[in-house]
């Protein structure tokens, strides 16, 4: 409806000398002022010398024209110009009542990303580090994207990139031959939490042998510095069975942790659907890098700087970087992560890409959009990363994409886990689901969850989210419980009608109410918003449309009587009173199936009571 009306529109411009392009559709921050708005008449006044009102009445003048030839001419009700020259289009009832009977029939949101194939990266813990609250934004954020381009038709696969490998696994190795005991790490009922423990004591350690003023002590934290170097370097020679052996405790550990962090989020990376979860690790073998220095030598984009290989921005001098210089080999001749995510990236195109196309240029590769969800303190280093991509040929603008996202932090500072001052998100799992306890304990952890996640998701991502417990944990007002609250309300208005014989349907009398009217036309714009919030990467915009959606179907419930009762003179409803119930518990019906579609793409559930 949106697209044929967006085509009529054009078409009437057009007649005007209008360029097609500027004529956009949005809605009207309040749907009693029409169910969609376009501002093409303010955006091409001053190019024809009129003012936006004069223009908009031209334009509506030639809409009418365009329309009565249109199949959409029965779809519009009325056409209005309000304020500077915003041109609103409202609905016809019977239009209206269409778009409510295609939510009833579950028809699909869109199809828009139908035969393109999108790979999201999120979540990606670093082994041996518990889930502490700055990993649920990347991990919620991530998989409400995920879901939703999958809702948009796009073929979808989840990727876990675990942080399994790096120098700070010598610092955890040194530490725990110095102060740890396997066999009472393996016993623990936390064991991360006493690997990041044994890490936070060897920085500790560090520290205070820096600080003091004894240069034997000072020579001491020079050489513990370097054995965790030593020891890492055992690591990735390979040749060292025992260290070997204890990286891999360390993967499994932290592997059985995590995987009941996301059972609890209703998070997952299944296999059987085609998702990952592969550790940095697989890419340092020889097999992966070298496919990669030869890519990047055959574009003569490696460049020596004191030792090391790196890939400039423009040219070497300074002054004419785009960004810094990216370092893909040091000195040494080991690879560091950017020759790793250089891999895994090759690796995935090979892995996932679709059948080759050309590029325009006579060239053919593979086509796959890659997402990495991750926070917005590494934006520099993807802007390298996706640009060394892209002279690299792997990938056409929009193909690779960083969503980046603030940080959790506490008022006086960042969190850090070095500094052993964050918050577990075992902990907060743990409080949040006492607190919903006190409202009904078998719906404890979906509303939880539910408090946890929205709480993050309504706003804009890449806002910095200062702690604390009782905002993390909100359950009232615009909140999750309170968005799950009003979708099992309406689902209790189903089952009542049910036991009463009153079937939803949408042939019945459809009633002059306008809370009712409001709710319907605010059910209209589901779709758009979801599709706008796929293609913006914003799961606040679903978010903040479901508070506004709960908002009106909460009026409509305390300010209109759904279901009619008998009353005291008689044991009978008239029959035009149950076909006007038949309409709004059909109305009602479709409230609750967008209420918790919209819920399922944040990742929340709706439990059957609260």
């Amino acid at each position: 409806m949106k697209q044929q009306l967006l085509e009529v529109l054009q078409k009437a411009v057009s007649d005007l000398g209008i360029e097609a392009s500027t004529v956009t559709l949005d809605f009207p921050e309040n749907p009693e002022h029409g169910d969609f708005t376009s501002n093409v008449a303010m955006v091409n006044a001053k190019k024809l010398a009129l003012s936006p009102r004069v223009l908009a009445e031209k334009i509506v003048a030639e809409f009418g024209k365009a329309k009565s030839l249109s199949p959409i001419d029965a779809d519009i009700k009325s056409v209005s110009i309000a304020g500077p020259g915003f041109i609103n289009f409202t609905l016809s009832a019977a239009a209206i009542t269409q778009n409510t009977q295609e939510i009833l029939m579950a028809k699909p949101i869109s199809n828009i990303g139908q035969g393109r194939k999108v790979l999201v990266e999120y979540s990606s813990p670093n082994i041996a580090k518990p889930f502490a609250v700055g990993h649920l934004r990347s991990t919620v954020i991530g998989d409400s994207i995920a879901r939703t381009l999958s809702v948009l038709g796009y073929a979808v696969i989840r990727d876990n990139h675990l942080g399994d490998w790096g120098t700070q696994f010598g610092k955890l190795l040194v530490a725990i031959d110095k102060w740890g005991n396997w066999d009472d790490i393996k016993k623990s009922t936390r064991p991360i939490k006493d690997l990041v423990d044994l890490y936070v004591k060897f920085h500790d350690e560090v520290e205070r042998l820096e600080n003091s003023e004894d240069e034997t002590l000072k020579l001491a934290a020079i050489e513990l510095i370097e054995s965790a170097r030593g020891r890492f370097q055992v690591l990735e020679s390979g040749k060292d069975q025992k260290t070997i052996d204890a990286w891999k405790i360390c993967i499994e550990l932290s592997n059985k942790e995590f995987a009941a962090i996301y059972d609890r989020l209703g998070v997952s990376f299944d296999p059987n659907r085609g998702d990952t979860q592969i550790g940095e690790s697989f890419f340092v073998a020889p097999d992966k890098i070298a496919p990669v220095m030869e890519a990047l030598n055959g574009k003569k984009l490696l460049k020596k700087s004191e030792g090391a290989e790196v890939v400039f921005f423009g040219s070497e001098d300074p002054k004419e970087w785009t960004y810094p210089p990216l370092i893909i080999e040091k000195s040494d001749g080991t690879s560091i992560y950017a020759t790793r995510d250089l891999a895994a990236d090759l690796y995935r195109l090979k892995m996932y890409g679709t059948a080759d196309r050309n590029d325009g240029g006579g060239a053919s590769r593979k086509h796959l959009t890659i997402i990495n969800e991750v926070g917005a303190e590494q934006t520099l280093y993807f802007r390298q990363l996706i640009e060394t991509e892209k002279m690299l040929g792997w990938f056409a603008d929009g193909e690779r994409i960083h969503i980046a996202h603030g940080l959790y932090r506490f008022k006086d500072g960042k969190m850090s886990t070095r500094k052993g001052n964050v918050i577990w998100l075992e902990d907060i799992l743990d409080e949040a689901v006492a607190r919903a306890s006190k409202i009904n304990t078998e719906s404890a952890n979906d509303v939880a969850v539910a408090a946890i996640k929205f709480n993050d998701l309504k706003r804009d991502s890449i806002q910095d989210i200062v702690f604390d417990w009782d905002e993390m944990m909100n359950m009232t007002g615009d909140s999750g419980p309170y968005l799950q609250y009003s979708c099992v309300r309406a689902k209790s208005v189903i089952e009542k009608a049910k036991g009463l014989g009153v079937v939803a349907n949408l042939n019945a009398v459809r009633p002059e109410i306008l809370q009712l009217d409001l709710l319907e036309k605010y059910l209209l714009r589901f779709p758009h918003i979801v599709e706008f919030a796929g293609a913006s990467y914003k799961p606040s915009i679903i978010a903040n449309y479901l508070i506004n959606l709960a908002s009106h179907f909460n009026s409509f419930y305390s300010q209109v009587t759904i279901i009619t009762m008998p009353g005291e003179n008689s044991s009978v409803v008239s029959e035009a009173d149950r076909a006007a119930d038949a309409y709004k518990v059909a109305v009602t019906q479709a409230f609750s199936m967008v209420m918790e579609s919209g819920l399922d793409l944040l990742g929340i559930k709706v439990p059957k009571k609260m």
